[in-house]
């Protein structure tokens, strides 16, 4: 089978804006994920250390403020984004609707898949089977009125709620405890793994993503990242009132997982889904902004920087993985052990390093589609 599925548009045809987003995200991705392979430490609601130094606290709060919450939705509305336009190069090709939507629901079932071979192996904390799950739940609103789908969006913001209270009152009440990633045993460690993957993907991962997943498909009918100059008004909109949510939003819980206040248990968890619920505005406008760097950006060939992060944005889930490896490499205890003597900002200096890797890999081999990429697109077609 060729490597070039019918579907799959050239890498040098795809839509600057959204591979850039994803390039950039998976840094936000990174930094977000490292911390959870720490132990040896009670932690707050966003697993933070809470007798960290002065360092490790600056960059937790700076994270809880910019980065925990925020791109997780974003990857929700770039994956919901990225189905309606593969559903377009269906369409136009002449499948019939029933097609499409066998199609995009294989692509989430092996997304699905994906995932759980990422938590069986690498990480409790996997993002794809959520994805996954959502897409195959949710794929008709693909095809849905907008009313719809801002009505399916608004729904999913009350159960983002209730499951996000619920989740709150755990992390207070629940003995604390160290994480899978600090298991000393690998066997022991991947069925924990496959416990949390399969308690969280269904209710705290998945209800967190479905309004960002809903807004995404509304934004790729109206093609505001493939012509972002076009809705440069709508997108600085979004960009404002979205990043400036997530950051007020964000102080409260800053405060409290940092220590800096300790409130009583209500008002906590009143902050925790605050944070949570204004980080969905956050991924939005974080997507926006990239939206309106791209309609600014001179035509003709983009700068080295810029070229890097989108070819690290076309090799999204190939570098997300890559991510877990190195991670668990790193600080498994079964690996290299630094999960327990490592603190919040060293975690998070490793992850940038990281990132950095997976982005000069992806711009080594630009023009080539990542094998993760190509084995999705071979299961799917």
């Amino acid at each position: 089978m060729s490597l070039a599925t019918p579907a799959a548009v050239p890498l040098t045809r795809r839509s600057l804006a959204p591979d850039l987003a994803r390039g950039l995200m998976l840094l936000l991705i990174a930094v977000a994920h490292a911390h959870m392979y720490l132990s040896g430490h009670q932690s707050g609601f966003r697993g933070y250390s809470l007798d960290g130094g002065l360092l490790d606290r600056l960059v937790a709060g700076v994270q809880i403020l910019l980065v925990d919450g925020r791109a997780l939705p974003m990857f929700a509305a770039l994956f919901g984004y990225g189905l309606v336009q593969l559903a377009n190069r269906q369409a136009a090709m002449g499948r019939s609707r029933s097609q499409i939507r066998r199609v995009l629901r294989r692509r989430s079932l092996w997304l699905l898949a994906f995932g759980f071979c990422h938590a069986l192996l690498l990480f409790f904390g996997d993002i794809l089977g959520a994805y996954g799950l959502v897409g195959l739940v949710l794929i008709g609103f693909v095809q849905r009125t907008d009313r719809a789908l801002l009505r399916a969006a608004v729904a999913g913001l009350v159960l983002h709620v209730v499951v996000l209270a619920a989740f709150g009152l755990l992390t207070v009440s629940a003995p604390k405890g160290d994480t899978p990633a600090a298991l000393a045993d690998p066997v022991e460690a991947l069925v924990m793994r496959l416990i949390g993957w399969a308690g969280m993907t269904p209710t705290y991962f998945a209800a967190s993503v479905v309004s960002a997943f809903l807004l995404g498909i509304w934004a790729a009918r109206r093609r505001l990242l493939d012509e972002p100059a076009a809705h440069r008004e709508l997108l600085s909109r979004v960009a404002v009132v979205g990043v400036g949510a997530a950051v007020v939003g964000g102080v409260p819980l800053m405060l409290v997982d940092t220590r800096v206040w300790v409130p009583s248990t209500a008002v906590s968890i009143a902050a925790y889904v605050l944070h949570s619920l204004t980080g969905i505005a956050g991924g939005l406008g974080y997507a926006a902004l990239i939206g309106l760097a791209v309609s600014r950006m001179r035509r003709g060939t983009p700068g080295p920087v810029v070229t890097a992060l989108v070819a690290c944005g076309q090799w999204s889930l190939t570098c997300y993985l890559l991510q877990s490896v190195i991670f668990t490499a790193v600080f498994a205890p079964y690996a290299g052990g630094l999960g327990a003597v490592a603190g919040d900002a060293a975690a998070s200096g490793i992850a940038v390093v990281t990132w950095l890797g997976t982005v000069l890999l992806a711009t080594a081999l630009r023009g080539r589609r990542g094998p993760a990429e190509i084995l999705l697109r071979r299961l799917t077609y």
